[in-house]
């Protein structure tokens, strides 16, 4: 099944020899607390101290580098909802390339202010990642940029799986991986690095309760569209696309589950990451915590949850650690 299917190990073994250097192997540590909680060990992968602040530039940086020079000459350009725009910005610069990247306004500013402090192009456009993605498909057709998508590309697949290979070098008797899953690049990677060393390990993708675009689409058998709403985990928002050729195929087949987790519960997550693991994260970041807390995962251990990423508002994360308000509404928080 594995092998079938548009990234395969071998293709994240690839990446990993290839993006080594320009990276960091971020931690992963045994957290007393979710042990307690869950009943079995439980690990956690601390993606969120990689460089840019998330898994996106293991991805965006195996695709820069899988360009060919004339084709990094004519500079490259994404939507995004915040973390693979920097991760990609980040990847350009540091091969001599120009990055545009392209958000809708429900992105933080925050996150718009690193991508423009890296030297993108910033382009805000419209409110939602379809909306971003329609000026990307415009940059490509009338003026040569090279786009290199969030999601849906096996170059950034393979390279979000060499986080799986991480996992399994470090932790080879891991039983379940709990994985943030948004377009699915991540999970696609992780979960295929994982089982292609071992098929009986669970991988479990886990996103917001509004607005879960592949889970909608797991659901309907095909691709299709949500409404984008705010949530506190904005990185995960987003479509997957219609046109969806990697991720929705590799996501269908390979993950053991999809867990929904609300507002307060992502909150309830950020607030145990804070108080008692000592890390700062995104809503995003801390869905794997959030899930063992809200007891949404079926213990079978060990289990290691990737926390991933760190590019909050510090603002709107002091709300959250102080109880001030948990959910979002379509007007704001």
């Amino acid at each position: 099944m594995v092998s079938s299917l548009p990234v395969s190990l071998e293709d994240i073994r690839a990446a990993a020899r290839r993006i080594a250097g320009w990276v960091v192997e971020t931690p992963m540590v045994l957290s007393a607390s979710l042990a307690e909680i869950s009943g079995v060990p439980v690990w956690l992968k601390l993606e969120h101290h990689q460089t840019t602040g998330s898994f996106k530039l293991r991805g965006a940086t195996n695709a820069v580098l899988s360009l060919s020079p004339v084709e990094r000459a004519r500079g490259v350009v994404a939507a995004s909802t915040g973390n693979h725009g920097r991760a990609l910005a980040h990847a350009a610069k540091a091969q001599g390339a120009v990055a545009t990247i392209c958000m809708s306004r429900l992105v933080p500013e925050n996150k718009v202010a690193e991508i423009r402090r890296l030297g993108a192009d910033v382009r805000i456009v419209g409110r939602s990642q379809d909306e971003a993605q329609q000026e990307v498909d415009r940059l490509v057709r009338e003026e040569g940029l090279v786009m290199i998508p969030p999601f849906d590309h096996p170059d950034v697949v393979a390279g979000q799986g060499t986080l799986g290979l991480d996992i399994v070098d470090a932790l080879p008797e891991v039983a379940t991986v709990l994985v943030p899953l948004s377009g699915g690049g991540l999970a696609a990677g992780v979960a295929a690095a994982i089982k292609g060393v071992n098929p009986k390990m669970k991988v479990i993708g886990l996103t917001m309760e509004r607005g879960a675009a592949m889970k909608a689409s797991l659901d309907a058998g095909r691709p299709v569209q949500v409404e984008e709403v705010r949530s506190l985990a904005d990185s995960l928002g987003g479509g997957i696309g219609l046109d969806n050729r990697v991720t929705f195929t590799m996501c269908r087949a390979l993950l053991d589950d999809v867990v929904l987790l609300t507002e307060a519960e992502i909150a309830a997550g950020m607030r145990h990451a804070y108080a008692c693991e000592r890390e700062i994260t995104e809503g995003a970041g801390a869905v794997g915590i959030a899930a063992l807390l809200a007891g949404k995962i079926s213990p079978g251990g060990p289990i290691v949850a990737i926390l991933s990423g760190r590019n909050v508002d510090m603002e709107q994360h002091r709300r959250v650690i102080n109880g001030e308000g948990a959910a979002f509404t379509e007007d704001g928080p």
